[in-house]
């Protein structure tokens, strides 16, 4: 099958690496930063193209790695040309533009697939499956962590815009929302506190509780206010029968987090490494890739972005309001 990718950002750039891993074919990158496009089209024997349109009529898959904000005219669009669709979380900025985006694909015909990638985290797919076999019993209570540094492109830093964005809640936290939903099941309140720069409007620090359906709770804690290059994971997932941990920083048995005035080698967006010989992406787009070529089943659907996208919208609610928020369930039409 022949590829697209829109956005040539840390994401569009590690969607190309991943698709060089498979049997499909990348044809062309789309953006609207032609230099770094045309870099990166010729890095992998593919083509620059001016716009999505023009990349529509010679693919079948379209790859939007672009800001949240975009994501869902893009979708529309390449779903309406009858394209299959891979779209970086979060699925949309707001719940009507994820089940707007849902429908169009399932009217279309075609898959739409949403890179969650912490389920593709071999530590975090494995919990997972400890979980869901039934050797830590009765799940009571979830702890996640997950604490980076603020994005800080030097120009269009459209992170840092709240109405772009959605923010840290949306942009990070999101993965340990979707995580938190597939280890203790569907979520039904959240409650959250949040601290940030007032001045820019970011939200740099947040704290959220969530109640899940069967009574079970998970702290979910996510930053922007850790100096780069930091990037730490962490989690733990107590049951009736056992307690699972992993600590991303465990094997350090001392860290110092210095303040510099000078540069580092952090690059402009906080992207999780792995010491492992495959990428978590590169796994992540090789299992899209099988679902859309095979039909093989795959980890997460679109209505699991869609209801990870609820559950972070609720809590930035709730950090805005200081109240509990509680969860609607998802219309029938989008299951």
């Amino acid at each position: 099958m022949r590829v697209g990718i829109v956005g040539v950002g840390a994401m569009g750039s590690t969607h190309a690496a991943a698709w060089s891993q498979t049997d499909a074919h990348l044809v062309g990158i789309v953006d609207t930063m032609q230099e770094q496009a045309s870099a990166l089209a010729a890095q992998y024997g593919a083509r620059s193209y001016a716009s999505l349109e023009a990349l529509l009529h010679e693919v079948d898959i379209v790859d939007v790695c672009t800001p949240t904000y975009l994501h869902h005219a893009m979708v529309l669009q390449a779903a309406a040309a009858g394209r299959h669709v891979i779209c970086e979380k979060p699925l949309g900025r707001s719940l009507a533009q994820g089940q707007e985006m849902i429908q169009a694909c399932q009217h279309a015909g075609v898959s739409l697939l949403v890179g969650q990638v912490v389920r593709f985290f071999p530590e975090y797919a494995a919990a997972q499956r400890e979980v869901a076999a039934g050797r830590l019993g009765d799940v009571a209570v979830v702890r996640l962590k997950r604490n980076v540094f603020r994005p800080r492109k030097a120009q269009d830093n459209w992170f840092l815009d709240h109405e772009k964005s959605g923010g840290m809640v949306l942009d990070l936290m999101i993965h340990d929302f979707d995580y938190a939903r597939w280890i203790a099941g569907e979520v039904v309140s959240v409650f959250a506190r949040q601290l940030g720069d007032a001045a820019q409007f970011v939200g740099d620090h947040c704290l959220a509780i969530l109640t899940h359906a069967n009574g079970a709770i998970s702290h979910v804690e996510g930053s922007w206010a850790y100096p780069p290059p930091t990037f730490r994971t962490r989690f733990e997932i107590a049951g009736s029968a056992g307690l699972l941990i992993h600590d991303s920083a465990a094997t350090a048995p001392l860290g110092v987090l210095w303040r510099r005035q000078g540069g580092d080698n952090a690059g402009d967006v906080p992207v999780p490494a792995s010491p492992l010989l495959e990428s978590p992406y590169t796994t992540e787009i090789k299992a899209f890739y099988d679902h859309i070529a095979h039909g093989s089943p795959v980890p997460v659907t679109a209505v699991d972005a869609l209801a990870a996208l609820q559950i972070a919208l609720a809590v930035s609610e709730s950090a805005e309001t200081g109240a509990v928020v509680h969860l609607d369930p998802l219309p029938e039409v989008v299951r």
